[in-house]
């Protein structure tokens, strides 16, 4: 049997006299029907399109079809919400010190992505007293490593989000070992895109040992890049605990004994020098998002 055509006796009416005589009313549509099915969506699009607040384009369809559609084809070509070639969905690996909340920052900015710092988000969690935040306050009460399985949800809740998966984002803080990566994959947020910052020891003692904040202000300082103004200030800042030189080789200590594998586990890593200027280094990782990833030559 041959698909259906429909008419409308409005605006779509049929020329051919015997079309006419054989169209028949469609016995599932009636105006008590069509009103049930408007009020419906009236009901649900008031909360759908939030979700969609910067790709969102309204069209009235009140006019010929014609219009709507050049309208919703001009719309669809234009220019993208991203500078991204593709969704970016990057990761940035590297030891503290290494600069990767400033890239992460950076490349939010740029590309219009979500900047997702697994840190921050365990904080936010026990900071609105969440279910999963009052399972994570006793870890940091004691100075302790969250288990895997607490902050993987914590992730997974985050990048699951309607920004993240419309948008792209950028991760960084996770994963720190070959067992955390192999949950963020199992997950099913594998990156495509993944930047090692090196940093040298020496580069890395100097950016943070010699941090200070001023607990009168909460203005921040640099020993050396970034010298308070006055003795007076100099005299009362302080230095954060985990700025201190111990604290900051134990963390590079750990990074690096699980570095390794980490690399092996992603394909085509991208190693990047953050051992100069920040900008040097976002111009290098951006070309890194613009470019092509290389095709590995079989041996």
């Amino acid at each position: 049997m041959s698909e259906r055509e429909v008419y409308h006796t409005t605006f779509d009416w049929p020329s051919d006299p015997e079309v006419q005589k054989r169209l028949k009313a469609p016995l599932d549509i009636s105006e008590e029907e069509t009103a049930k099915r408007l009020i419906e969506y009236h009901r649900n699009i008031t909360r759908i399109l939030p979700s969609y607040p910067k790709i969102l384009k309204v069209i009235s369809s009140d006019q010929p079809c014609v219009d709507v559609f050049y309208q919703a084809l001009t719309y669809v070509q234009s220019q993208h919400r991203s500078n991204a070639p593709f969704t970016p969905k990057i990761l940035l690996c590297g030891p503290t010190g290494s600069g990767k909340s400033l890239q992460a920052a950076l490349l939010a900015q740029k590309y219009g992505i979500i900047n997702v710092c697994c840190g921050h988000l365990l904080k936010e969690e026990v900071a609105r007293n969440s279910n999963v935040g009052e399972l994570i306050r006793p870890f940091f009460q004691k100075e302790m490593q969250v288990p895997d399985q607490i902050t993987i949800r914590v992730l997974i809740n985050r990048l699951s989000k309607q920004d993240c998966i419309c948008y792209g984002w950028v991760l960084h803080g996770f994963p720190q070992d070959i067992d955390q990566a192999t949950l963020l994959d199992t997950a099913g947020f594998m990156p495509n895109r993944v930047f090692f910052l090196n940093v040298p020891y020496d580069s890395v003692i100097e950016r943070l040992t010699l941090r200070r904040t001023d607990p009168a202000t909460g203005e921040r300082y640099h020993l050396m890049y970034k010298p308070p103004p006055t003795m007076e200030i100099q005299e009362r800042l302080m230095q954060h605990p985990e700025d201190t030189e111990e604290k900051v080789k134990l963390k590079m200590d750990l990074f690096y004994r699980n570095s390794s594998l980490i690399e092996e586990y992603f394909e085509n890593v991208i190693y990047v020098n953050g051992d100069q200027d920040p900008y040097t280094v976002f111009e290098y990782i951006e070309s890194g998002i613009i470019m092509p990833l290389p095709t590995k030559v079989p041996l």
